[in-house]
């Protein structure tokens, strides 16, 4: 089976790079199952029903999270009523939503997508790696492609977690940054890992905000107000494919399309 993972889709010049090139870049690559985080795909903050209906259409198959899921209100009853749109599972109750969703493919085989968000520097959640315990105990055993989106701060926290999970998932992959990193391989268990997919939106930005407020911040240590540029769009993912019968990572590689 083979996975197109998108990273963080930021604002208009993410989706519209997304309008652009997922179906081509589904059928060029043979993908079976497009999941995309999408939790800055509303001008860089959360996401809204219409906006993840918009990403359904474009051919996503399931949409990861994190922090910025809270952001839109609207999102709230929406997520208990859409299976395909996940948030970290380390939210403890009475945060709506899930943080796992298996998927079927056309062809029959199966893929649990799963959303866990890392403590260091971030809100107080529960802790990532028991909560992954249990979600992988709880896959059904034919399941053996498991992918897990770890939406976390620190790269320390990111590469620990990906060698706790070593060898029980098919592939991690983290987002939250939104700067590409360098690390793309197999671990030693079969594991495919990545420390952050980058963003897919405006790179001629400072994260995907204009640059001059940002700057400004730093410079005076005043609030601002903080706008999603619109320019240089890249799409950044990664591909992986993985072996159905073992759930093992055959390979990872980067796949970016810049837009403009």
């Amino acid at each position: 089976m083979k996975l197109l993972f998108i990273g963080d889709i930021f604002g208009q010049a993410g989706r519209r790079i997304v309008a652009d090139h997922v179906a081509d870049i589904r059928s060029s690559q043979s993908i079976d199952v497009v999941i995309a985080n999408c939790e800055n795909s509303a001008a860089g903050f959360g996401v809204t029903p219409n906006i993840a209906d918009e990403l359904f259409r474009y051919g996503i198959d399931v949409m990861t999270t994190g922090n910025h899921i809270w952001d839109k209100r609207d999102i709230y009853d929406y997520l208990g009523r859409t299976p395909r749109l996940i948030r970290p599972a380390n939210y403890p109750a009475p945060a709506p939503g899930t943080g796992i969703y298996i998927h079927t493919t056309p062809s029959g085989p199966r893929c649990a997508v799963m959303n866990l968000q890392g403590r260091v520097h971030m809100v107080p959640t529960d802790c990532p790696f028991r909560k992954a315990d249990e979600l992988i105990a709880a896959i059904p055993d034919d399941v053996k492609v498991r992918f897990i989106d770890f939406h976390a701060e620190a790269t320390s926290e990111k590469m620990a977690f990906g060698w706790y999970v070593d060898g029980r998932v098919s592939a991690v992959v983290g987002t939250h940054t939104h700067i590409p990193t360098a690390d793309t391989r197999i671990l030693a268990g079969g594991t495919a890992y990545q420390t952050d997919c980058g963003m897919t939106g405006p790179y001629d930005s400072i994260i995907g905000v204009e640059k001059d407020p940002i700057i400004n911040k730093f410079l005076t240590a005043m609030p601002i107000k903080m706008e999603a540029s619109r320019l240089g769009a890249e799409f950044h993912s990664v591909i992986v494919d993985v072996d159905d019968a073992t759930g093992k990572a055959v390979s990872i590689r980067r796949h970016t399309v810049s837009g403009g």
